[in-house]
Parts: structure tokens; C-alpha cells; sequence
């Protein structure tokens, strides 16, 4: 197929999958060969399409695709496609795509002149490597001794840390152990889904936490609209309760009495109520004791109530 005709089959198939799928993982692909990129291709076969490219092609066929389409939310990818970087296409879960994406890992060796991803380390123990080779674990300041004709390491050594280069003899001792300290794969960059792009870490939020979140807001807007004395949607619960009790202390401490106090007025006439909520435990075991605790519960907000009211209307004496 000639190289044009290949461009253009690659800008039809982009073209299908942003007018398909309504997100897109942006993706790093940095050390991941073709044989990994087809291992990935095939795991995520029904799922999601992968799609590899240079930037420029990319960048092209997406802006070709937004001449045709002005004003589509797709545009935000342009200022993603930098660096070794590539699309995943999907409309299914985007966690449950992400976690199949990064799970699958190849180990490679230390390459001399990379940067360590991940801090390596050498446990101690028989290394397998004859006498003769001790000045490689010299250049290094690492402490062995002879043990049974090999070459054994006395303790635990940080040999590479995070983010430095790989240097000759590191990569030699680990090569010469049969290390293979790194696992490359996709990374996962960034998010695209209707017109938005986030980082990935937001996949791990759930609908509990964003629903905690919102709650935790309204209780600290009630509280602070309760202490300004400031009504508003949130604080109308509150407020309907606390005039509620007002007119319940008021219908206990008084002669006004209105329909829904009654239950709360006829429990209060009847001492026999106190002495049937004391026994309720015995005869209903825990689930009594739960009762007869919220019963008494009440009894006390109750009273605090009447003692409230008779404060407002004043002693019998005053009359």
C-alpha cells in the first residue's frame, strides 16, 4: 500500500473512533515494544481501540478532522498529543479499562545511561558469582564475603536510586545477578471524556466520596447559614425542628395544646408508660433495651423542653 494511502486508511480509522467513543486514554508508551503493544491490542479486544502514531500524523488528522467539524470538544486533545504518546478509545468503564491498561508489564533490564523509575535494591545472600569477580561488587561499596566458593553480600544495598542514570557496573552487577529490576508498559497521562480532560488519579474517586464530599459542604453551609441566622434550603430542616420543639415545650408547659403534641402529652399523663419502657429490656433483650434507651432519651429531651417553657411564661408564683 503506498505511504498516502496508508496516511489516509490512518485518518479514516481516527476519524471512525473519535466520532465512536466518547473517551480517550492518553497513554505514554516509552520502552514498550510491538510484541507488549500487541499483547495490550489483544486484552483489550471488544473494550477499547488502541492507536499509535507520530504526534505530527496525530495532530494532523485531528485538525483535518476539526475542519470538518468545527466547534467539537475533541480539540482539547491537540495541546496532549507531545512526547512518545498514544490513544486508547472506549465507551466502557473507564476504571475498569485503566486497570487493564497499566496491568499489563513486561520486565526489562537496567539499560546503561536510563533513568530508574523506581529505586532498586539488592538483597543479601549467595550471588552465584565465583571469587574472581569481587571487583565488580568493589566498585560498587558493596560488602561481601567468600562463602562455600562463591561470592555472598552481607546486607541489603540501595543500588540505584529513583530518577538518577543507570550507570556501567550497575547495570553489569544486575545483569551478571539476572535482575531485571524495571516493568515498562502504558502509562496512563490523562483523561478525555466530553470535551473534559483530568488526570487519572480522579478514576479513583467513587460515588461515596463525591456523595461524603457534598454532604460534609452542606453540613458546614447549614451550620454557618444556623449561625448568621441566615435561612436557606439547607437549614430549613433544622429550623422546622427547632420551632417544633418550641411548640412542644409550650404545649407540655402550658394549657395550648395542638395535634401532634397529643402523643407526647398523653405518654407524659400516664407514669404506667415509664414503668412498661423499664421492663421492656427483660422481656425483649437487646432490642428492648435499644427502645427503652430512646424512650428515655425523649423523656429527658422532654423535660429540658418543660423547663425551657417554664422559663418563658414564668413561676406560678407570678400569676
Amino acid at each position: 500500500m503506498p505511504v498516502s494511502d496508508k496516511k489516509r486508511a490512518y485518518g479514516s480509522k481516527m476519524h471512525r473512533f473519535v466520532d465512536e467513543f466518547k473517551s480517550v486514554f492518553i497513554v505514554g508508551c516509552d520502552n514498550v515494544g510491538s510484541k507488549q503493544m500487541q499483547q495490550i491490542r489483544f486484552a483489550m479486544r471488544g473494550q477499547a481501540e488502541v492507536l499509535m502514531g507520530k504526534n505530527t500524523t496525530m495532530r494532523k488528522v485531528l485538525k483535518d478532522f476539526l475542519k470538518k467539524n468545527e466547534g467539537h470538544p475533541v480539540e482539547v486533545l491537540l495541546e496532549y498529543l507531545r512526547g512518545n504518546v498514544g490513544l486508547v478509545f472506549t465507551n466502557s468503564e473507564l476504571p475498569k479499562i485503566r486497570d487493564a491498561l497499566v496491568k499489563n508489564k513486561v520486565p526489562a533490564p537496567a539499560r546503561v545511561g536510563a533513568l530508574s523509575p523506581i529505586d532498586v535494591f539488592v538483597e543479601p545472600g549467595p550471588t552465584g558469582c565465583d571469587p574472581g569477580q569481587t571487583t565488580w561488587f568493589q566498585a560498587l561499596n558493596i560488602p561481601t564475603k567468600i562463602n562455600k566458593g562463591q561470592i555472598e553480600m552481607i546486607s541489603r544495598v540501595h543500588l540505584i536510586h529513583e530518577g538518577t542514570k543507570v550507570t556501567d557496573s550497575q547495570a553489569a552487577l544486575l545483569q551478571k545477578l539476572n535482575i531485571k529490576p524495571f516493568s515498562y508498559g502504558l502509562v496512563v497521562n490523562y483523561v478525555y471524556q466530553d470535551g473534559n480532560v483530568f488526570e487519572p488519579e480522579v478514576l479513583d474517586v467513587s460515588e461515596s466520596d463525591l456523595l461524603g464530599k457534598f454532604l460534609g459542604g452542606v453540613s458546614t453551609f447549614a451550620a454557618a447559614s444556623l449561625g448568621l441566622g441566615l435561612p436557606s434550603k439547607a437549614t430549613a430542616v433544622h429550623s422546622i425542628n427547632d420551632a417544633f420543639k418550641s411548640l412542644l415545650a409550650i404545649a407540655l408547659g402550658t394549657d395550648y395544646k395542638f395535634a401532634r403534641a397529643t402523643p407526647f402529652v398523653d405518654f407524659l399523663a400516664n407514669p404506667g408508660n415509664f414503668a412498661a419502657a423499664a421492663a421492656a429490656p427483660a422481656a425483649g433483650g437487646a432490642g428492648g433495651g435499644k427502645a427503652a434507651a430512646a424512650v428515655e432519651e425523649k423523656k429527658e429531651e422532654e423535660e429540658e423542653e418543660v423547663g425551657g417553657a417554664g422559663g418563658l411564661f414564668g413561676d406560678d408564683d407570678d400569676f
